[in-house]
């Protein structure tokens, strides 16, 4: 990837990395389904503003519905269902553990699926380091509190899985010509619509009482940052760099929460945290690839 393709995957970690948090904070008072409504109704209704001023609009030919339909149900209503439900039966920490194994399953989905995202030693070898440092620096804790809820810990296997998948289909919006704004608008526009009868038949939102100042916060961050501006950030990288280094920002969400931590709240940087960024960015270096390369090199002229 271009150092500006870095930047972007930053950028999004640390988006996504701050929706963890705000999904605790609703689930406070919020049921799972309705939660997720809000979420892709905030982020629709903010999207559709910024498609407008931007004078673009959805486009209405039935190949370009039916993708928009399909990458709505692999890239939000199953993950997004399946990690919130997950995170009320298994502790965060292994929540994000789980959620890391995205790339592992994006390498093995593009292999298979696509002629340009190959599997090298290099990209399978970085993918199994970065893993084992979120693993690393999450610590043995939520290791252990794997004897938890094994339906928890499938259902963040599954929103991993049905992350991979999405993210080797959504290539095929640039093909289309489907710029990213309007793939990101009609994607959480048609997620809402798919989640609103299930929510009405599982959570009857009507009977909640209403969600205090701090839930709503929590609700307009998770829709309007970790949903809506994150998605434009996800197409736009999406179509640029592919499905499998996208992927790679399920490795940096786990850094990105520990800095805010640190940054934000005064939390202690502590030595498995180190050993686990230095491990992702070995693992990271290795998919990439030049890093190890230059070091190659480097030592093959200093040999002689």
């Amino acid at each position: 990837m271009t150092p500006g393709e870095w930047g972007l995957l930053l950028a999004l970690s640390l988006l996504w990395g701050g929706s963890f948090f705000f999904v605790a904070v609703a689930l406070s008072e919020l049921p799972p389904f309705t939660l997720v409504l809000l979420r892709v109704s905030l982020a629709a209704a903010a999207l559709h503003i910024v498609l407008r001023l931007a004078g673009l609009r959805l486009p209405g030919d039935r190949e370009t519905l039916v993708a928009l339909a399909g990458m709505s149900v692999l890239n939000n209503v199953i993950p997004f269902s399946l990690i919130v439900w997950g995170q009320t039966q298994v502790a965060s920490g292994l929540a994000s553990i789980l959620n890391a194994a995205t790339p592992l399953f994006t390498v093995v989905i593009a292999h298979v699926w696509t002629a340009d995202e190959r599997m090298t030693g290099g990209r399978a070898g970085g993918v199994l380091i970065g893993l084992a440092g979120v693993a690393a620096m999450v610590g043995v804790d939520a290791l252990r509190a794997a004897g938890g809820s094994l339906a928890g810990q499938l259902a963040c296997l599954g929103a991993a899985l049905s992350y991979a998948i999405a993210g080797v289909y959504g290539r095929r919006f640039r093909a289309m010509g489907v710029p990213p704004l309007v793939t990101a608008t009609g994607q959480v526009t048609v997620s809402s619509l798919l989640l609103l009868p299930v929510a009405m038949a599982v959570d009857a939102p009507w009977t909640l009482p209403l969600p205090s100042a701090t839930v709503m916060a929590a609700l307009l961050g998770l829709g309007l940052l970790s949903t809506a501006l994150a998605y434009l950030l996800f197409f736009r990288l999406l179509a640029s760099a592919g499905a499998t280094n996208i992927a790679l920002v399920t490795f940096l969400i786990p850094v990105m929460a520990i800095a805010l931590g640190v940054a934000v709240l005064g939390e202690r940087l502590e030595p498995r945290h180190l050993l686990g960024m230095a491990m992702i960015g070995l693992g990271l270096a290795a998919i990439d690839g030049r890093p190890l390369r230059a070091v190659a090199r480097r030592l093959g002229r200093a040999a002689p």
